[in-house]
């Protein structure tokens, strides 16, 4: 949803099922300006949505249209991304920024589609439903990031956690009664780091990630990757008091966290001074992904609507092996996927495919299905980088990291299932030690360090899509590709005509329409 500058109105229509003209409609109007906001203590210029940082939460239910009216008052062009929102799928979502650095100064908030009272959930009704929204931040603006960046420097270490905002809060951000039960949405909209997320004195019973509910294991604490969101059960079975809620940095060598407080109805109890610690090293992480489980059994929408998507009986077409690596070019830093770090054209990459002037503006496929050798020494090439995929084939895709720092990867217009992810490098014999059966499907994978990572998915949804790094520093200085998958159909089944108010731009501003699917 690309804004132009100056109060420009933007209507933005996401509809959360196939709409129906007796199905909800929701309404909202943004202003979206800039403001001084102060979360670590510091003066600084954030986005904020209708004076609110973060942003307002969205709480809709399956089958609703959601009308937001955007008005956007900044000196630049806005583009708001709606992180893993799928039409047919309940879940834990948030919105943010995503164009330029804008999301380092906020413009985020969460989004929370709750099933219709016809599809059961598989759990009680709790009592309350909270939005935790936690992430690495910078004191320095925006603007600052971004000229650090265009000039080939790196952002360097974070200056803080927010949890809502905030690195501490002394007056209590929820509260509890003795006895019931709450959800919490856990969702990690930062910048760089995985957050490792735990409530003082209290259990967490997972339910659901990124859309997909989940076998119902009990956790002490979560480490929650960029660009992830969890959904967690907590009962309020402890002594009346305050309790700390506690988000802290993992696999860094420097230690940043931020709190807040959870009280109990009733009682003025300060918390117990005694905070729980982070777990230790990346081996401990890597065996809470292998206890996730999909949910077979629950009444939700899934891949396939009449029951569990038996994707461990459906054969790989495709493999196509994926390397992160770093470089320079011309003197400044650049990050890459098997050697190419993706610059945007003038004319966006859907306007040019869709006008049938593609050639004139890239080129597909200008890298292969496996990495360079060596490929951490390999030279970075800077351009256009759009791989194709067939309509419906079933494709299995290895992130491979070979570098020290852990990775985050998120595939827009997609769910897929993690099937495997170790350490060392991978190879076919790794197909061995796939979770063939009930790995949870989801948009947002975390490669570690020195490790690999699998995904398995099937490209049935025609339109060029985004498959990027959620370190937003790798992702704004080239770590990511678009996947153009297009129905040979050229049917509305597959696909939507462009809007006719869609502006036009670069080569295309004066080609004719192409014909219209049917």
């Amino acid at each position: 949803m690309s804004m132009p500058l100056a109060a420009a109105a933007v209507v933005l229509l996401l509809s959360l099922g196939a709409a129906r003209a007796e199905d909800p409609y929701l309404f909202f109007t943004w202003n979206v300006t800039y403001g001084t906001i102060s979360p670590l203590g510091v003066p600084q210029q954030g986005i904020l949505i209708n004076g609110q940082f973060p942003g307002p939460n969205i709480n809709s239910t399956t089958n609703n249209n959601i009308v937001i009216n955007v008005f956007n008052n900044l000196d630049q062009p806005l583009l708001f991304s709606w992180n893993g929102i799928q039409q047919h799928q309940i879940g834990s979502y948030f919105y943010f920024p995503s164009t330029a650095m804008h999301k380092a100064a906020g413009g985020f908030g969460g989004l929370r589609v709750n099933s219709r009272l016809l599809i059961p959930v598989p759990y009680p009704d709790p009592a309350d439903d909270y939005t935790v929204l936690i992430g690495d931040w910078y004191s320095k603006s925006h603007t600052t990031l971004k000229h650090l960046l265009d000039s080939g420097r790196s952002l360097g270490r974070p200056d803080g956690v927010l949890l809502n905002g905030k690195t501490k809060s002394s007056s209590p951000l929820f509260n509890m009664e003795a006895g019931k039960a709450y959800h919490y949405r856990i969702c990690n909209v930062g910048m760089k780091n995985s957050l490792n997320f735990r409530i003082q004195g209290h259990a967490m019973k997972l339910v659901e990630m990124d859309g997909s509910h989940t076998v119902q294991n009990i956790y002490d604490s979560l480490d929650v990757h960029v660009g992830q969101c969890y959904s967690v059960i907590v009962t309020a079975d402890q002594e009346p008091r305050d309790y700390v809620m506690i988000a802290s940095t993992r696999f860094t060598k420097y230690n940043l966290s931020a709190t807040g407080v959870i009280r109990y109805a009733g009682s003025n109890k300060p918390p117990l001074s005694e905070l729980p610690e982070a777990p230790v090293g990346w081996g401990w992480s890597l065996n809470q992904f292998r206890s996730f489980r999909w949910n077979l059994t629950a009444s939700a929408a899934r891949p396939n609507p009449q029951g569990s998507y038996h994707y461990g009986q459906i054969n790989i077409t495709r493999t196509i092996k994926l390397a992160n690596s770093a470089g320079t070019v011309d003197g400044k830093l650049r990050y890459a996927l098997n050697g190419a770090s993706f610059s945007d054209p003038d004319t966006p990459l859907k306007l040019a495919e869709y006008f049938g002037a593609a050639d004139k503006v890239f080129m597909y496929n200008t890298v292969g299905d496996v990495p360079p050798k060596n490929v951490l020494k390999a030279p970075v090439v800077v351009g256009p980088v759009v791989l194709t995929a067939t309509f419906r084939d079933f494709i299995e895709v290895v992130f491979e990291n070979h570098e020290k720092s852990i990775q985050s990867y998120h595939l827009d217009g997609y769910s897929f299932f993690p099937v495997g992810m170790g350490p060392g490098v991978w190879t076919a014999e790794s197909r061995k030690n796939y979770n063939m059966l009930d790995a949870v499907s989801r948009h947002t994978i975390q490669v570690y360090p020195k490790s690999w990572s699998a995904i398995l998915l099937t490209f049935d949804n025609a339109g060029m899509w985004n498959l990027r790094s959620e370190n937003w520093e790798r992702h704004y200085l080239g770590q990511q590709l678009y996947i153009s998958v297009v129905s040979p159909a050229r049917s509305l089944r597959d696909e939507y005509n462009i809007p006719d108010n869609q502006p036009l731009c670069g080569i295309v501003t004066n080609l004719p329409k192409p014909p219209p699917y049917t």
